[in-house]
């Protein structure tokens, strides 16, 4: 591989083996190197509720756009709602504009083949991320991890990140159609924090193409130390050239950046391992009066789970919104298993009715929240590959908590247990299985921490 000739141009795709990279390359990818949520202002970010607000909303920006389109997914479904995204993407591609679309070996098996004729024909470049092989993929370890975004970015410029597959509202490949749209959740974004989000699909397409990708050069860069203390002093001094007002734009987290303050963070399983799960619990620790967690896989670790409770019991507001229709049962009764731990403190459990529910959003204080791809459950926080955004303007988390109002309206509050009864007996049985096999899957998965 080699450099590119001019470094202001840089593709994130390519990376040299090199003990000096250019200072281009390192402001590029400053946000993968550090392990925290990197903040830039200047964003703008807008709330999308479903795929009837997603779809026309990447419709649009894609039949406008004029260089370049690249999309990154786990479901895919040519059914529905979302048959007008692929129309358009493929009217894109004949007219020439470059678009690139990497798709989740498991979760868009079963769309059909004349789907990916038709957009390679169209001069889509499609690519699929980890392919599963029946006969030996499930003793392969890597099989278990999975590609589980859902990002566009196009013409460099305005991303899209959130929960919501491209799948219609009301269809589950499962449970076939529904009269209700499932509840869940993206967000609209351009600004600087457009970067890394393109980033992260360039790599995951690099890697789905090629086995390799940039992420693997700069973690074998690092990992020398003198190399990861060279790149903190390149850091440091391009930093140094910057105008206060430029460095609190490039990576501000406090007051003083451009609204609307967002970071852009990754789960993989090279440098960013727990980013966001540890985005999440400091929030947490730090909140002050209100908690909102939606999500419909709950299962999350210890620390998040005492966090949880120490929130309660110092007065913060701490509420739950999960599924009251489940998709899968297991991943029901994982999230039941918890719920007089959490209840016993004062946390509060809701179920939503209506529908199912896909949602990953977590609100905190209506100063802090995060959409996105990431569940509270093993899967999300030590397997798959995930990405989340995190917003921090007052404006955006009051849309987004005045949003979730709604949801938590329609939903069943689930009462507080007694003291002794029938459920709390059942309750640790199933405990004890769902914690064996949780640790069984990440164990075949090829995980040895604990959880």
């Amino acid at each position: 591989m080699s450099r590119p000739p001019d470094k202001d141009h840089w593709t994130p795709g390519v990376v040299e083996h090199s003990d000096h990279p250019p200072e281009g390359w390192l402001a590029a990818l400053a946000w993968y190197t550090q392990r925290k949520p990197v903040f830039t202002g200047g964003n703008q970010v807008s709330l999308l509720q479903g795929g009837r607000a997603l779809f026309p909303a990447l419709c649009e920006r894609i039949d406008q756009a004029q260089r370049s389109v690249w999309m990154a997914l786990y479901i895919v479904s040519p059914l529905g709602q979302s048959s007008a995204v692929l129309q358009s993407l493929m009217r894109a591609a004949r007219r020439g504009v470059e678009v690139s679309m990497v798709v989740d070996g498991v979760g868009s098996r079963d769309a059909p083949a004349s789907l990916w004729r038709a957009l390679e024909d169209a001069g889509v470049r499609l690519v699929v991320y980890k392919p599963l092989h029946w006969l030996w993929g499930l003793m392969d370890a890597g099989q278990w991890r999975r590609m589980h975004l859902k990002l566009c970015v196009v013409d460099d410029a305005v991303g899209f990140i959130g929960g919501i597959n491209l799948i219609d509202d009301h269809y589950d490949l499962s449970h076939g159609w529904s009269e209700n749209p499932r509840l869940d959740y993206a967000v609209s974004v351009q600004g600087p924090v457009v970067m890394p989000v393109l980033h992260t699909i360039r790599a995951m397409w690099t890697r789905a193409q090629f086995g390799r990708d940039w992420r693997d050069d700069l973690v074998q860069w690092v990992q020398d130390p003198h190399r990861l203390q060279r790149l903190k002093q390149m850091w440091q001094s391009a930093l140094l050239r910057l105008s206060p007002q430029e460095q609190a734009q490039l990576i501000g987290d406090g007051d003083n950046a451009e609204p609307m303050r967002s970071a852009f963070v990754l789960r993989d399983n090279l440098r960013q391992r727990r980013t966001i799960e540890q985005a999440a619990l400091r929030a947490i620790v730090q909140a002050r009066h209100c908690i909102d967690i939606v999500t419909p896989y709950f299962y999350p670790r210890r620390a998040m789970r005492r966090a949880l409770r120490a929130a309660a019991e110092r007065g913060v507001t701490v509420r739950l919104l999960l599924q009251g229709k489940l998709d899968y049962r297991i991943a029901g009764i994982a999230a039941q298993v918890l719920y007089d731990e959490l209840q016993q403190v004062g946390v509060r459990i809701f179920e939503y009715q209506p529908a199912f529910l896909h949602a990953k959003v977590l609100c905190v204080d209506e100063e802090w929240a995060t959409v996105g791809s990431s569940n509270l459950d093993p899967l999300s926080m030590v397997l798959n590959l995930e990405g989340n955004l995190i917003v921090r303007d007052r404006g955006f988390v009051r849309t987004l908590s005045q949003s979730l109002q709604a949801d938590f309206a329609q939903s069943r509050e689930v009462p507080p247990p007694g003291t002794l009864n029938d459920r709390r007996r059942r309750t640790r049985v199933r405990r004890a299985v769902v914690a064996f096999l949780a640790k069984a899957y990440l164990r075949l998965a090829g995980s040895t921490g604990r959880y």
